[in-house]
């Protein structure tokens, strides 16, 4: 057998003995898309719906994708694909509240803003908000990959990677956003705001502390601004709380914190230092 036959017989191997392990990648990001255009019409393409009982229809068509999704997992699912879908829809309505209050929270802090419609529609945090919260869910029934299909879907569009583990309350802001990274055992209070570049982190990275706390808790009316970085799972940023640009906490601070970095900025006339830098260069 040949270099090229052998490689052949190898992935053959494979495909066959993982087809039926996890959920098809391109019907997952499918899902994902025709759930966000049916709970928000800004995202609708098709002909509009003309009345209740054609959405009802198409929340029905929706939850029977979502057994076909859920189908190859059904020997690690801990119900059966039927139930997990129908529990799934169950949640719908509470989560789907849940968004608009994100999405009113994005629209309350950002003075460039001019409707929620134009954040839901337009803003990428409310994306990223959207794929969370609908991946969590899947997350809490236990359901593998699933989940990270969704969240790694909207990172993919966005930037933004909250992983579906994390706990996050209610009326989340999440503004500008690209490179924030939220990890899997973080816990978010209402009404937090969090700007680009925020990374709430774990410690250690070893894999040996998976099942632990890695990461930090946020409570309720906290303010972190771009760039900062809370890495630990004993961190907890007190309620009421600012944590300023370009900040690394790996330690708690108690609530009504202002935490913030100091540094000197210099201003000379260019004329005085066009030489120098001449020179350097």
């Amino acid at each position: 057998m040949d270099q090229l036959s052998f490689f052949a017989n190898r992935l053959f191997s494979l495909h066959t003995s993982q087809e039926n392990n996890f959920p098809n990648i391109a019907k997952a990001r499918t899902f994902s898309d025709d759930l966000l255009e049916l709970l928000f019409p800004h995202f609708y393409q098709d002909q509009k719906l003309q009345s209740p009982e054609s959405i009802r229809q198409r929340l029905l068509t929706l939850q029977n994708d979502l057994i076909d999704l859920l189908s190859p997992l059904k020997a690690q699912l801990p119900k059966s694909a039927e139930q997990s879908a129908r529990i799934f829809f169950d949640y719908l309505p509470e989560i789907y509240d849940i968004l608009w209050l994100d999405a009113q929270a994005i629209y309350e802090g950002d003075p460039a803003a001019e409707s929620v419609d134009e954040v839901i529609s337009a803003y990428p945090g409310f994306l990223a908000i959207f794929a969370y919260r609908i991946a969590h869910l899947f997350y809490e029934q236990k359901i593998p990959l699933l989940p990270r299909l969704i969240t790694e879907y909207a990172h993919y569009k966005t930037g933004i990677d909250i992983h579906p583990g994390a706990q996050i309350g209610t009326s989340f802001c999440i503004d500008h956003g690209t490179g924030i990274v939220i990890g899997e055992t973080t816990v978010i209070g209402n009404n937090v705001k969090i700007y680009q570049g925020v990374s709430l982190g774990a410690l250690s990275v070893s894999k040996n502390l998976a099942q632990t706390k890695r990461h930090p808790t946020i409570e309720d009316n906290v303010i972190i601004y771009s760039n900062a970085t809370i890495l630990g799972g004993n961190t907890i940023i007190g309620h009421d709380s600012i944590i300023g640009g370009n900040v690394w906490l790996t330690k708690s601070v108690p609530p009504y914190s202002v935490v913030y970095n100091t540094f000197e900025s210099r201003i000379r006339s260019k004329k005085q230092i066009e030489e120098q830098i001449m020179f350097h260069i």
